[in-house]
């Protein structure tokens, strides 16, 4: 009996992805509107299959708005999943989109925000919104910046990831293995970081802070950060518009007295901001995502 062909293994492994490149490639040559319209059939049938990832939102929704009716939340729930999925097949646009199109269809509400006081360095704190690659990369157009990178697991989605976030400039990616030198060097040599800190990454680096009075696993680096580079912070957060209109970044007033000599405080601010966002549109959020996957020493999971 011979071995399996290491080589054929792997390209068979790969199928599915360069089938879903094939129909992200594909799905970028229809208008936005109906890429939003199939985006919110799919999510919407999605919504209704019994599954992990609908558990994990269902459970992060009654966590976080456990006075709001449930049948409110059913409906966030599915808008959750509609959401989620117009922007994953909308990332055939950020691929191969023109710029031309790409700067019609992402909206910078007041550019004129994004540097601060424009004399120190800049830390754009990036919420996980669904919108979050999209305004990424509209602002690729217009600065040369640098952004913390994860790998993806799966190489096909890796390379275009990088593609789409890369082809418009030289944008500086720090992977998280190189550590928080790396990054304070790129802060201080006065690129804008779009900086994403709000996912449970464990007790590395993370304090435990309120995130809709829920305690929460949160790292602490963005205090950290500006402490050490004397940067300030500006949030940016990108809404994905109704009925395929697109998607508007909006820059928000640098913070003031920030950090503190508070640690735990700071990081609790950071998340009091992003509650506020999250209230104004409650089914962009990333509810996917185990928010609440690590918990106190003696806490049982909430996801069980």
């Amino acid at each position: 009996m011979t071995r399996p062909n290491a080589t054929k293994l792997l390209r068979a492994s790969l199928l599915p992805a360069w089938l879903g490149v094939g129909c992200l490639w594909l799905l970028h040559w229809l208008p936005l509107p109906l890429q939003a319209a199939l985006g919110n059939a799919v999510g919407g049938l999605l919504a209704l299959l019994p599954g992990r990832r609908r558990h994990v939102a269902a459970t992060n929704l009654a966590l976080c708005f456990p006075d709001t009716p449930k049948a409110l939340r059913r409906r966030w729930l599915r808008q959750t999943f509609q959401a989620s999925v117009r922007a994953l097949l909308e990332h055939g646009v950020l691929w191969w989109g023109s710029e031309a199109r790409l700067r019609r269809l992402i909206r910078i509400d007041n550019p004129e925000a994004a540097r601060g006081d424009g004399k120190r360095p800049v830390i754009w704190l990036a919420p996980h919104f669904v919108g979050l690659d999209m305004g990424g990369v509209r602002l690729t157009m217009d600065h040369h910046i640098a952004s913390m990178y994860a790998p993806a697991r799966n190489p096909v989605a890796d390379r275009f990831m990088r593609r789409g976030r890369t082809r418009f400039s030289d944008i500086v990616l720090i992977s998280r293995r190189e550590g928080i030198k790396a990054t304070l060097q790129t802060i201080k040599s006065g690129l804008p970081f779009y900086y994403l800190p709000d996912q449970d990454h464990g007790r590395l680096n993370a304090v435990f802070a309120p995130f809709f009075s829920v305690s929460a696993a949160t790292v602490s680096a963005l205090p950290r950060l500006a402490k050490l580079t004397h940067a300030q912070i500006i949030p940016v957060v990108t809404r994905q518009l109704p009925w395929g209109r697109g998607y508007a970044v909006r820059f928000y007033p640098p913070w003031e007295n920030y950090p503190s000599d508070d640690l735990e405080a700071d990081v609790a601010r950071m998340n009091a901001f992003i509650e506020d966002r999250i209230r104004e549109m409650p089914p962009q959020y990333l509810w996917l995502h185990r928010r609440f996957k690590t918990r106190p020493v003696g806490e049982p999971s909430l996801y069980e």
